[in-house]
């Protein structure tokens, strides 16, 4: 066995121990672990913290106020676990993933989880609440003026801005003299001390807390002021034009013994059905206003068997497909084609013109989709008057989806050209000149060498383009809106996207469908993520074949 090695220029190393290197201090990994912090990291440290903190009080009282004691559990454990991470010297790279993740979590795990499980319900409009709030609902909303009822002067009022502030109504009794303020939540009485009454007309004229609306501001908002209903033992308050107000009677009223609905009136029914959450009667009306409730995977039946729903999806589907392979393709296509040409060396004034190239992309694509809607227009727009054409561009569904295409094309070629540019000059020029010794021509060059090149460097870009053009909202709506729309589907129109699609079904004029929607949006989510997986990884293939 011979012995270690020793002499100028070698050392021997020890287990466990590094080995010293000339000219340099022996550092501890400890020492290198808890490095000084300095006054100004001190300080950052300190202010993060106690805005965490907090936050995390911020947070906490209305979740003890609603009782939603695991959610108190999680917020507690989580500021706990961020103020034992950073108040420690140790786990140093869990301080740099840690709000990464946070961020991650709140702004893209939620918002998904909340979309998937709002996909199973039937949230949407008369469906937003508990079955206590649609009693309640229909039982004021039926509320009418009986003989000998109360009648109120009415003053209109708010506690924020007179435009858009919650309303509230102050009355005054002209029987009794009390004053009262009431809205959604109930009638309070008022102490006489905090509010000013008019001799005259007997109107409150001021109160404390309260922003009194003139006769111009309350008019302003009439529907709002007829559609306010303030419930109250016997009944419930509605205004009578903006001076007056009367406390009526509900002509319906809740039967908790058979669960239902009955009108004093006509003597119907409405029985709750749990499984779609209304009030229904014998021959199948239902009142317009239910409950949320857990449909289970009804939702999702009916996109893909409705005729009225699964129609227009799998056609808008088929056009999504079309039109984002279309603006990705034809853009790359072009701004490749470009990038070519001034890549040669035989161009002269490759700056000017490339300066002029990326002038759509320099400007705002809002403002551009609607110049190029203007230049479309039929009787006044530049393309058909410079043309000599007279084509209906937004009349007929071919016509509006290839100027959506074109205006696409001119938008997005630039950034294509961009990234192409920046791959060609990556390209070694030796691998083109070799194969130009070998014979080969440039198209064959450029099929062998350059483009597969080039698709390796952008395959991601492509990719993430796919993606975004997949659900390119602004593309559609600045353009043709959606348009044409047949006669009998004013829900989806020729030119409209999966997710213009969704955002009519979530906001159309037949009333907000969250939960049809919100299923909608997943199938979205699940197309662009497997497209985009099965585009990785054959991407990676590519990359083993050409590294």
């Amino acid at each position: 066995m011979s012995a270690p090695l020793s002499g100028p220029g070698s050392a021997t190393r020890t287990p466990g121990r590094e080995p010293a290197r000339p000219g340099l201090p022996r550092t501890s990994r400890t020492a290198r672990n808890h490095a000084p912090i300095t006054a100004t990291g001190l300080v950052v440290k300190v202010v993060l913290l106690g805005l965490v903190a907090g936050i995390a009080l911020w947070a906490a009282f209305p979740l003890i106020e609603a009782g939603h004691w695991i959610g108190l559990g999680v917020l507690v454990a989580t500021t706990a676990a961020l103020f034992y991470l950073y108040l420690g010297r140790r786990h140093i790279p869990a301080k740099y993933l840690v709000p990464g993740t946070l961020f991650l979590i709140a702004f893209q795990v939620l918002p998904v989880l909340l979309t998937a499980s709002t996909a199973f319900t039937n949230f949407g409009d008369g469906h937003r609440g508990s079955k206590d709030d649609a009693v309640v609902a229909i039982q004021t909303s039926s509320v009418k003026q009986v003989p000998g009822s109360t009648e109120y002067s009415l003053t209109i009022a708010t506690k924020g801005d007179p435009a858009t502030g919650p309303l509230t109504f102050l009355l005054s009794d002209p029987k009794t003299k009390e004053v009262f303020a009431g809205d959604a939540g109930g009638l309070r009485q008022l102490d006489a001390g905090a509010v000013t009454v008019s001799s005259l007309s007997g109107k409150i004229t001021a109160a404390d807390g309260y922003t009194v609306l003139n006769i111009g501001q309350a008019s302003s908002r009439s529907d709002a002021v007829t559609a306010l209903i303030v419930p109250t033992d016997d009944g419930a308050i509605r205004s009578n034009g903006l001076t007056r107000a009367y406390e009526g009677k509900a002509a319906r009223a809740y039967d908790a013994g058979c669960d239902c609905i009955r009108d004093s009136e006509s003597g119907k029914t409405w029985t709750a059905d749990e499984k779609v959450g209304s009030f229904v009667a014998a021959d199948g009306e239902r009142l317009s206003q239910g409950w949320k409730v857990n449909v289970g995977l009804k939702n999702v039946g009916a996109v893909l068997t409705d005729p009225n729903i699964s129609g227009p999806f799998f056609g808008t589907l088929a056009w999504n497909f079309a039109f984002a392979i279309g603006s990705t393709g034809f853009t790359f296509l072009l701004g490749m084609a470009i990038a070519l040409a001034l890549h040669s060396p035989r161009m002269r004034g490759t700056n000017l013109y490339r300066m002029l190239l990326i002038l759509p992309y320099a400007m705002p694509s809002f403002a551009m989709l609607l110049v190029w809607r203007d230049m479309f227009n039929t009787d006044f727009g530049l393309l058909n008057n410079l043309f000599g054409l007279d084509v209906d561009w937004f009349g007929g569904a071919w016509s509006a989806r290839v100027a959506v295409l074109l205006v696409q094309l001119w938008l997005g070629y630039p950034y294509m050209f961009l990234v192409a540019t920046g791959a060609l000059q990556a390209i070694p020029r030796e691998l083109t000149e070799a194969t130009s010794v070998d014979g080969a021509s440039p198209w064959q060059s450029f099929k062998a060498v350059t483009l597969p090149l080039l698709l390796v460097a952008l395959s991601p870009l492509l990719i993430a383009s796919f993606a975004y053009n997949f659900n390119n909202v602004n593309a559609i709506l600045f353009t043709t809106e959606g348009g044409p729309f047949a006669p009998d589907n004013p829900r989806n129109g020729a030119t409209d996207l999966l997710i213009t699609y969704t955002y009519r079904l979530a906001f159309g004029a037949q009333g907000a469908e969250y939960g049809l929607a919100a299923t909608v949006s997943i199938f979205i989510f699940a197309i662009v993520a497997t497209v985009s997986a099965i585009s990785f990884r054959r991407t990676r293939k590519q990359e083993e074949v050409y590294s």
